[in-house]
């Protein structure tokens, strides 16, 4: 599978993507834009984040969550407008990321623990946990740079990309939505390192590899890579989805850093799988 079509262009840098009441939903994160996209193209821009968007997620009453990265806070899309949830600067050492929300509506959010783009040391980040009511607390020390994440079907089981740990790492949640039993899911290739992640019926997870081969792998749990989406630039987040969630969409830019999105080079890519996708997001 190596030949992709364009669903979206003109982009800044696109991530953060979900699939949700028959649509595409994703971040514009330089641009400052949620974005939804059907099928055919057809583009509603839902909501602006000054802060830059970036992970995505619905409560169960259906309101949109968004993490706005560059304050550091998670953001809910009211009747009136964007609220703040939680501030999690206290916790948050660096941008907030991408999130995975569960069924009872807790978040758990990433961050980048260090100033990617001035060339900082990487530096070990925590992963947070926000509650419906604000209520938040540390999931998870010590991940190097927490990134996407899903959580399995039976909502037993979280797997977060640590980017430069260049690994998949699962938890299990329990009850209270706390995390424990810390272990590697599954270690990338040589030169892989994961962004976003989603995962498909058969357990397998698909994950998008800014870097190294590129494009956009299908590791199965202990490494295994069973395929490979090659695309022109780069990929940053993936998300199954379509009618029957056979699609893989891509998040693709030339480059992650703001001062070099400017030209909106940056596209909604698919391409047609064999296995659907299933779980959070």
């Amino acid at each position: 599978m190596t030949r992709t079509s364009i669903l979206m262009d003109g982009l800044r840098f696109p991530e953060g993507p979900r699939w949700h009441e028959d649509r595409f939903w994703f971040s514009d994160m330089h641009d400052g834009k949620v974005i939804a996209v059907s099928m055919d193209g057809v583009a509603e821009k839902i909501v602006e984040v000054a802060g830059d968007p970036s992970g995505l997620g619905w409560l169960p009453d259906g309101r949109l969550l968004v993490v706005s990265m560059r304050d550091r806070r998670l953001l809910r899309l009211d009747a009136d407008g964007l609220a703040e949830v939680a501030d999690l600067s206290s916790f948050a050492t660096s941008h907030c990321n991408d999130m995975v929300v569960d069924a009872k509506g807790r978040a758990y959010v990433g961050n980048f623990g260090f100033d990617l783009h001035t060339g900082a040391k990487p530096t070990p980040a925590n992963l947070m946990l926000v509650h419906p009511d604000g209520r938040l607390e540390i999931a998870a020390k010590d991940l190097r740079f927490p990134n996407g994440a899903v959580i399995t079907p039976d909502g037993a089981t979280l797997i977060v990309g640590e980017t430069f740990g260049r690994q998949l790492t699962a938890f299990e949640i329990a009850e209270d939505g706390t995390l424990s039993n810390r272990r590697v899911w599954a270690p990338l290739p040589e030169g892989d390192v994961p962004d976003g992640i989603c995962l498909d019926a058969e357990g397998a997870i698909w994950v998008a590899s800014p870097i190294g081969k590129g494009g956009v792998l299908r590791i199965r749990e202990g490494g295994d890579v069973t395929d490979r989406v090659e695309v022109e630039h780069e990929a940053f987040a993936c998300m199954l989805g379509g009618p029957d969630r056979k699609t893989l969409f891509i998040c693709t830019s030339p480059d992650s850093d703001p001062s070099k999105t400017v030209d909106r080079l940056g596209r909604i890519e698919t391409i047609d799988v064999d296995t659907p996708g299933v779980g959070l997001p």
